[in-house]
């Protein structure tokens, strides 16, 4: 069995894929499609996968409500009608002709990778490629809602000691990840990687209504 965890880095995916016996494997990459066709058993990601035309996905909704004062880290999947908008300005005239909420520009932050995986899968890859939130992972791993932030001291010391719970190796594969990637990316992608597991073994659990968007892409998110 190997599982990957993939987040979203500076300028690229940083995948930890993480063995039946522990073993990680660091990977950076600029082009997701190479992480999402590796031939391992399941891949959880840290993007929204499956696009609503206008308004919230259900399962969005559901993973603010769970995380508490943490909500805050879960941005809204944008809409499909802005995923070839090149800029801010340009989206957020897009979405007014369409009668549609504006958008924040953290929000669009996230579009062009969102791109790139809506790109690069099919509704047939469901059953093996998820969506993850690494903070919904460490809120099921045992931190609760309302964890410290991931980039404080506190909060850093937190996820390390729940990612042990899982991979005692944690401090030791976590010093490996490469470059460009920080340590707060290299434990979303442990997080996620931990979610592949249990999507794999059917343990996961899974936030949305069921609901496709127009491509056929279940919107779903995996903990």
């Amino acid at each position: 069995m190997q599982v990957t965890g993939v987040d979203g880095c500076r300028g690229g995916w940083l995948a930890a894929a993480v063995s039946a016996a522990g073993e990680v494997d660091w990977s950076w990459t600029a082009d997701v499609t190479e992480v999402l066709r590796d031939p391992v058993d399941a891949v959880a990601i840290d993007i929204p996968i499956g696009l609503p035309d206008a308004g919230t996905r259900a399962c969005d909704r559901e993973a603010r409500a769970a995380l508490g004062r943490r909500g805050v880290s879960v941005f809204p999947a944008p809409v499909r009608g802005v995923l070839g908008c090149t800029s801010y300005a340009e989206a957020r005239a897009v979405l007014a002709a369409a009668g549609v909420p504006s958008m924040s520009a953290q929000a669009f932050g996230i579009v062009r990778a969102v791109r790139q995986v809506d790109e690069a899968i099919t509704p047939s890859d469901e059953s093996r490629v998820v969506e993850a939130h690494p903070e919904l992972a460490f809120c099921l791993m045992g931190g609760g809602p309302g964890m410290p932030g991931k980039r404080t001291t506190e909060g850093a010391s937190l996820r390390l000691r729940l990612l042990q719970t899982w991979l005692p190796s944690a401090p030791v594969v976590l010093k490996r990840a490469p470059s460009p990637a920080r340590l707060d990316d290299a434990m979303d992608a442990l997080a996620c990687a931990w979610v592949a597991g249990r999507w794999l073994t059917g343990e996961a659990s899974v936030l949305g209504d069921g609901a496709r968007d127009r491509r056929g892409l279940v919107m779903r998110i995996a903990g």
